[in-house]
């Protein structure tokens, strides 16, 4: 791949020149910030070492030890770091990493996942320039296990890069990989450390795509499956770099700033060491992924001459078009390529209890609700530990042994969040989805995210057994409650969802190439009938299927499906949309988002937290979990943890079931 750089050799280039320059702005009292940030940003890696050594000639001083003093902050790190060569910078976030208070493993993993040989070699020298240490004897003093093996192997900078590729070679490493996996009881982590760190980009992309053939999974998948800690994540951030490291950028960038608070240091790192190798891509990848460009994310997160510095380095600012340039429409292509392929297993967090006695529970909460006060702690053991069928069970044996209404007493005894989510435990999952989608509707206000999230995942026979349940429960059609609650093309759209006759089945390949033209075309039509073009598509076909219009959408139209209905659609049918796509897409990353947002900033939305942690406790909330810690750098546990609290936080991680 050619230059992908937005900073260049600066043309009439003369360091003499340029170190006077610099001089004349540190002089005196204060210094003019505009004229250094402009002259660096302005110039390649290679000019400013050749101005830092004009500067000495020219006046007998460090120029970086004056610009350290004249600056300050984070405008300070930023400047100072750009005179640094790639090798020495790099060294010194080696250095600083494992030789702090603590390890940061992070910055570990960034560099030496995302380095190729030439600039792993570099830095090494650099370091032991610079520290007269060797760079692998200090890693290896402050890192332990798997994660310090692998670290050693990538250190040596000795990944095969001749691009000849051994067909017989790929299908046997794919087999290792099942074999050292998904295959054997425990996993065979040297063998992962053999493959993934010494095989050659081009080997390894192959490799991936036999092992999901194999496996019908994802590396990444088995990977979270098999892995953890900070191994997991060295591995995880490898393979991303395999694929594609522009993308691996742009989801550490996205990190580095969400949310609140920057991590400055990550940010400064990354947009140093990109903006003269391939910072274009990151930005066209970041566009992919995201719902705002990186120079605009940069301009909200940041202030001052720091801002203006990484906005020079940016290089730009993208429109929403949906347009790619050819490198990101074939990761975008590639990536709906890997939906489709990948069959991901569902693991839930709530199993069947072993020894399951539903008498002897019906008569624990029975005692844990007599007399005086509540035990909640007996009652959140039993009902957060049994499955949903033996909750039902331990009700109809409450009744028949007690002659009592579990669900009234449970009413009584219990109040706020925590009788919610006990409540919500305990209804059947027609049930509950019924209740939610009532909560939804009824009232002042309509909560248009939970009647998207349910009608969006559900299978047609959950959605068949919900409208049962609500009419059951409501006297009143499902249909008909939506009908009277919303309007125009949002309402079409949940009418077409609920009536829970999606397609099922797989691809039919020469029908997605018709749907994805059609969708394409349907983009350059007024809006309304764009509006029912997408819904006679993403409303009724398969999610199989789907996946596969999408990845024919980009290469038909050089766009992506997702930026197309951010760009051109607005209010509650972009959502349902955006939805769609996000669940056909990876749905257990849509649940992660769901909850986060649930959570963070100030005050939870606790119905959405009950609604999703209740319902996918036993379908997927354990590959939820692991979205969640991936592209959010915290664990749920963590999460729910320090935004909940009492009895109901209890019962929440509880069916969490596990920190990662």
């Amino acid at each position: 791949m050619g230059f992908r750089g937005t900073i260049t050799d600066a043309s009439d280039f003369d360091p003499t020149a340029d170190a006077e320059t610099l001089f004349n702005a540190m002089k005196g009292f204060g210094s003019d910030k505009d004229a250094i940030l402009d002259l660096v940003t302005s110039r390649s890696n290679r000019q400013r070492q050749e101005v830092i050594g004009a500067y000495k000639c020219s006046f007998g001083k460090d120029l970086i030890e004056d610009l350290k003093y004249e600056l300050t902050g984070k405008f300070e790190r930023l400047i100072v770091s750009l005179m640094r060569t790639p090798a020495y910078h790099d060294a010194k976030e080696i250095h600083d990493a494992v030789n702090g208070v603590g390890t940061s493993e992070r910055c570990l993993i960034e560099i030496m996942a995302s380095r190729n040989n030439r600039q792993m070699n570099e830095m090494v020298a650099a370091y032991k320039d610079a520290y007269g240490r060797d760079m692998e004897d200090d890693i290896i003093a402050d890192t332990s296990g798997h994660f310090k093996k692998m670290l050693v192997v990538l250190l040596q900078g000795a990944r095969d890069e001749s691009g000849v590729v051994d067909a017989d070679l790929v299908q046997q490493d794919a087999q290792d990989l099942y074999a050292a996996g998904e295959e054997q009881w425990g996993t065979d982590e040297a063998k992962f450390i053999m493959i993934l760190g010494n095989r050659s980009v081009t080997h390894l992309c192959m490799v991936f795509d036999a092992f999901e053939i194999i496996a019908e999974m994802s590396v990444e998948d088995s990977i979270k499956r098999e892995l953890s800690g900070d191994f997991e994540r060295l591995m995880l951030a490898v393979v991303q770099c395999i694929r594609s490291v522009p993308m691996f950028f742009a989801k550490r960038l996205y990190k580095a700033m969400k949310g609140l608070g920057t991590a400055d240091n990550t940010l400064i790192r990354i947009m140093i060491s990109r903006s003269e190798i391939d910072i274009l891509d990151i930005r066209e990848c970041f566009r992919l992924l995201y719902e705002k460009s990186l120079h605009n994310m940069i301009t909200d997160d940041t202030s001052g001459e720091y801002k203006r510095t990484l906005l020079n380095l940016c290089g730009g600012d993208d429109d929403l078009a949906g347009e790619f340039f050819p490198e990101a429409a074939q990761i975008a292509y590639k990536m709906w390529e890997m939906s489709a392929m990948t069959k991901v297993q569902l693991r839930p967090t709530v199993l069947p209890a072993s020894s399951f006695d539903p008498a002897a529970d019906a008569q624990a909460l029975r005692k844990a609700m007599k007399g005086f006060g509540t035990d909640e702690d007996a009652i959140i053991e039993i009902i957060a530990q049994r499955s949903n069928a033996q909750r039902q069970e331990i009700r109809r044996t409450f009744k028949s042994l007690l002659g009592r209404d579990l669900m009234k007493d449970l009413k009584s005894e219990l109040s706020k969040n925590l009788e919610r989510l006990i409540i919500g435990l305990m209804l059947t999952p027609a049930e509950f989805d019924a209740k939610m989608m009532r909560k939804a509707i009824e009232g002042a206000g309509t909560d248009e995210h939970a009647l998207i999230e349910i009608l969006v995942t559900r299978t047609n026979e959950e959605i068949l057994a919900m409208n049962a349940a609500y009419h059951s429960a409501y006297k009143k059609s499902l249909e008909e409650a939506i009908h009277s609650d919303t309007s125009g093309h949002f309402c079409r759209i949940l009418v077409s969802l609920v009536q829970g006759a999606r397609e099922d089945g797989p691809a039919d390949e020469e029908r997605a190439i018709v749907d994805s033209q059609e969708l394409a075309d349907a983009c350059n039509a007024e809006s309304d009938d764009m509006v029912m073009k997408f819904m006679s598509i993403l409303c009724t076909r398969s999610f199989p299927h789907l996946r596969k219009v999408f990845q024919e959408f980009v290469r038909y139209s050089n766009k992506d499906i997702e930026q197309i209905i951010k760009k051109e659609m607005s209010g509650d049918v972009k959502n349902a949309f955006y939805a769609i796509v996000r669940s056909v897409k990876n749905q257990p990353s849509y649940f992660a988002d769901r909850l986060y947002k649930a959570m963070k900033g100030l005050g939870t939305d606790d119905r959405a937290l009950i609604r999703i942690m209740v319902s996918r406790s036993e379908a997927d909330l354990f590959n939820i979990r692991k979205e969640f810690k991936e592209t959010h750098d915290v664990s749920l546990h963590e999460f729910i943890k320090g935004d909940t609290s009492g009895d109901y936080r209890k019962t929440l991680l509880l069916l969490c079931g596990g920190e990662d």
